[in-house]
């Protein structure tokens, strides 16, 4: 029998109830959307789903590798191959490595577990989790915004990769020498054993030139946009074609197809190794690259370089670690899988870099120029510098081949997160109608997303592109990072989230884990947010300034994403009111701050091991039950917080 309730009670236990008005004018409690009373106190769900099976509806990674490998391809992308190795270089070599793994311990993993913990427990993505605290709802959206941004953008790279594969598969590669109709007079040709680089005054070498004027036919700013390049645009449909395909069944088909994209970019980076070692002044390179600097450890700028790489790197507050976790059976070991992916990722940044100086050193040895004239970070590294090394070694098409698919691979693995995160948030949001027609939604997004990426493969597209990459994903997202881990330390409640996991897993994190998610690693944020504001300058191409106008939509698109979370907090605070009718704010506030009624495991036999959940919920139902069953109907809210006296509701306020 369902406890007659005279009044609208706020949350039982922290947990919202649903409120149906009965023909003879009583509220009920009813908690049947996840779950009903029954006569023998059991929990039994209403989604249909058997206790045999696990998320029927949603989904599950089909193999016990799917979801590693998919976590493996999102963290290890294109910045542990062109920006680890540069930021080692300029910051202290090998001495780099500690502030690296200092803030990996502190910072980075932490976030990282935290996430997988989330997504795994609720089985719900980026935005539905903030079930959990539906004032924080606009945190989901900030996620989906900054994922759609770079989604965008990052695929034009993977376009860029498939031109350069295909310019390949030829005798000789075209940016080998000058001469070719796209070069100028100012092109130095370095082919040749006597070949002694000069590139004052202007001078550029025919990978630059090829990269400049014959992929891009770069305009003179973003004022200046120009027609789109055809090329570009067919291997940008290419690529989204290619990620359609990878996402057609959603992860039943990306879980398989990451085993060959999550795995070939390590063949290729030994190969790459091995090669480069052969090569002359290869060593050299290297001891440019990790040769320690231990004085450059008292520069802030090392500490502050390694935070946020380390942020970028792993992926957190970016919703894709949400995303994937949540397509996981509820006991996989997410513990084991956080430090494995950080790990990992940690190791191929730096393995990368002994890939990249080596061919870099020898470039500098081909040309007789100081190895830090060479070096390059970003597309400057991928598409122009190490090209070039490419373009210096015996049988360079084949090299150049592997390098260009190997970048491809890089970035489709990051890609199938970003785009899968985009469409699990539509799909949670509006799960009975969307679930039908996932592939037809994943269809439209990337039609959308190829249509929307047009103006950054014009003339003045790399314009866009820098604008893009320079302010969609830089402050925000550790301002995103930094509330959501306050929101499960602090609001929901560290004790719960732990117990959360121990439902999960077995067992409780550490003292460490405790430490970190409490203090180490909100102020590790912080002190990020600080240093990036202080360090911030001016987005630029190359010597190119950008226009007042452009510095301006730069910051829209920075702060569209942190608005959301304002946003949503006004939204949810207005809709509990109108729907609990709760005049007092203090109280209101720990309603819309305390999880919803539905909020927990998916499946019945997972709901029922979860003490907080289940047991809690019971006992106060039951003191409703006999608090309230002969009671007459109270219109006045003071009257029903006094007589409600008698629960006791569970705030981490």
């Amino acid at each position: 029998m369902e406890p007659s309730l005279t009044e609208k009670p706020e949350a039982v236990n922290g947990h919202h109830p649903n409120f149906n008005d009965t023909p003879n004018g009583q509220i009920n409690t009813n908690y049947s959307s996840a779950y009903t009373i029954s006569s023998g106190a059991n929990l039994v769900t209403t989604s249909g789903i058997s206790e045999e099976d696990e998320e029927t509806e949603r989904g599950n990674w089909q193999g016990r590798l799917d979801f590693l490998l998919s976590c493996i391809g999102f963290a290890v992308g294109l910045g542990n191959v062109w920006r680890f190795p540069y930021l080692c270089y300029r910051n202290g070599g090998g001495a780099f490595l500690i502030p690296y793994v200092v803030f990996l311990a502190f910072a980075g993993l932490p976030l990282f577990f935290m996430e997988l913990a989330l997504g795994q427990y609720a089985s719900l993505g980026p935005t539905a989790v903030w079930k959990m605290s539906p004032i924080f709802k606009g945190l989901g959206y900030g996620m989906i915004i900054i994922s759609a941004l770079v989604c965008i953008y990052y695929n034009v790279i993977i376009a860029y990769a498939l031109f350069y594969l295909f310019a390949s598969f030829t005798s000789e590669l075209p940016w080998t020498r000058c001469g070719n109709e796209w070069n100028t007079e100012l092109c130095v040709d370095t082919f040749g054993n006597d070949s002694q680089l000069n590139l004052t005054a202007g001078r550029k070498t025919p990978s630059a030139e090829y990269w400049d004027r014959r992929v891009l036919d770069v305009s003179s700013g973003i004022d200046n946009i120009g027609s789109v390049r055809w090329e570009l645009a067919l291997t940008l449909l290419l690529a989204w074609v290619i990620v359609f395909l990878c996402l057609i069944k959603g992860i039943k088909s990306s879980g398989k197809v990451v085993y060959f994209t999550a795995t070939f970019p390590y063949v290729m980076l030994i190969i790459l190794m091995f090669r480069g070692a052969t090569l002359p002044g290869s060593l050299e390179g290297v001891k440019f690259y990790i040769i320690p600097d231990f004085k450059r450890l008292g520069d802030a700028r090392v500490w502050g370089d390694a935070a946020v790489q380390i942020f970028y790197s792993l992926g957190p507050a970016w919703g894709g670690l949400i995303t994937m976790s949540s397509y996981n059976k509820f006991k996989n070991n997410c513990y084991r899988d956080a430090i494995i992916v950080s790990v990992v990722n940690c190791g191929t940044s730096v393995f990368a870099g002994f890939v990249i100086f080596s061919v870099i050193g020898f470039m500098a040895h081909y040309t007789g120029v100081p190895v830090g004239n060479v070096t390059d970070s970003g597309p400057g590294l991928a598409f122009v510098a190490y090209p070039e090394g490419l373009a210096k070694m015996p049988g360079a098409p084949f090299w150049s081949i592997c390098f260009f698919f190997m970048l491809l691979t890089l970035g489709l693995d990051s890609q199938f997160v970003l785009l899968e995160t985009i469409i699990s948030a539509m799909v949670d949001e509006f799960p009975k109608v969307l679930t039908p027609i996932k592939m037809w939604v994943t269809l439209a997004a990337c039609i959308v997303m190829y249509l929307l990426g047009l103006p950054i493969v014009t003339q003045g597209g790399i314009y866009i592109f820098t604008l893009i990459d320079w302010y969609s994903a830089g402050q925000s997202i550790m301002i995103i990072g930094l509330c959501e881990a306050l929101c499960i330390s602090y609001v929901y409640g560290q004790t719960r989230f732990l117990s959360d996991i121990q439902t999960m897993l077995g067992f409780r994190p550490n003292w460490y884990w405790r430490i970190c998610w409490y203090f180490l690693t909100p102020s590790v944020i912080v002190g990020i947010i600080i240093f990036t504001s202080i360090q911030h300058t001016p987005v630029k191409y190359q010597d190119v300034a950008y226009p007042w106008w452009a510095e301006m939509m730069g910051w829209m698109m920075a702060a569209v994403s942190v608005l959301m979370i304002p946003l949503w907090a006004v939204i949810k605070i207005i809709q509990f009111h109108r729907k609990y009718e709760i005049q007092d704010f203090a109280h209101l506030m720990r309603l819309v701050s305390s999880p919803t009624e539905d909020w927990g495991p998916a499946m019945k036999r997972h709901r029922m091991e979860d003490p907080s959940i289940t047991e809690p919920i019971q006992q106060d139902v039951v003191k409703l039950h006999f608090n309230f069953e002969n009671a007459s109907i109270n219109p006045s809210l003071n009257a029903s917080m006094t007589t409600m006296s008698s629960v006791q509701l569970e705030s981490n306020f």
